[in-house]
């Protein structure tokens, strides 16, 4: 991809929201991450405040200062940043709604596998809706930052993110997980941004769902 076509969400005067595409690797591991496209996009100093894997598309907070970074990861470390995902997947779920808990510890080959403890749990809370026969959409709300947390979550429930293949998800163009929305209080002032995925037959599809028309101010919902 080119040095110029990452999308600002928000342009604010302590940090940008961008949105990082599906496929892009965070930092820069085999090539320019996302954190250095987006400098040299902007042509500034930006701060990672947290992270998305590569396989995941969608909003990214990052800060324009160092104090603007510091705010940010305390904000972060105390949870009052409320994020929203979505996902699809093609496997019936052993429940369609409800919270998902348990401690993460590493599995092979990278992965991460769910704990019936609760030592120090991963917590995510969701709602799904089927929008066509075998799919389910899904809306996620992580409690905790845990690396794959939505991942392992859904494939927890038995219902693997679709592309997420590193998690036995089938097969598709892209992993269907995308950072969907932000809601938090910055210097007193409420910001919500919502930025739906922009690449995804699947995706589109959910778009003139009745169902969905719900969870276009995903804050709004019954967390």
């Amino acid at each position: 991809m080119s040095n110029n076509n990452l999308k600002i969400v928000m342009s604010h005067a302590d940090f940008y929201i961008f949105e990082k595409p599906a496929g892009l690797n965070f930092h820069s591991e085999d090539g320019a991450g996302f954190v250095v496209l987006a400098e040299q996009q902007t042509e500034e100093k930006l701060y990672a405040v947290h992270r998305l894997d590569k396989v995941t598309s969608g909003l990214i907070i990052l800060a324009r200062n160092k104090a603007s970074a510091a705010k940010f990861t305390a904000l972060f470390t105390e949870h009052a940043i409320n994020k929203y995902y979505l996902a699809i997947s093609d496997t019936k779920p052993k429940k369609k709604q409800g919270w998902i808990k348990g401690d993460m510890t590493k599995s092979r080959r990278g992965m991460f596998k769910l704990l019936p403890t609760m030592q120090n749990p991963a917590i995510t809370r969701f709602y799904s809706f089927s929008y066509k026969p075998g799919f389910r959409a899904y809306i996620l709300k992580p409690y905790s930052g845990k690396t794959h947390q939505l991942r392992v979550a859904l494939k927890s429930l038995g219902a693997p993110i679709l592309g997420d293949s590193l998690y036995s998800g089938s097969n598709a163009v892209r992993t269907y997980l995308h950072a969907y929305a932000l809601s938090f209080v910055w210097q007193g002032e409420q910001v919500n941004c919502c930025l739906f995925p922009n690449d995804g037959d699947e995706y589109q599809q959910l778009k003139n769902q009745q169902e969905f028309q719900a969870w276009q101010m995903p804050w709004q919902l019954d967390w």
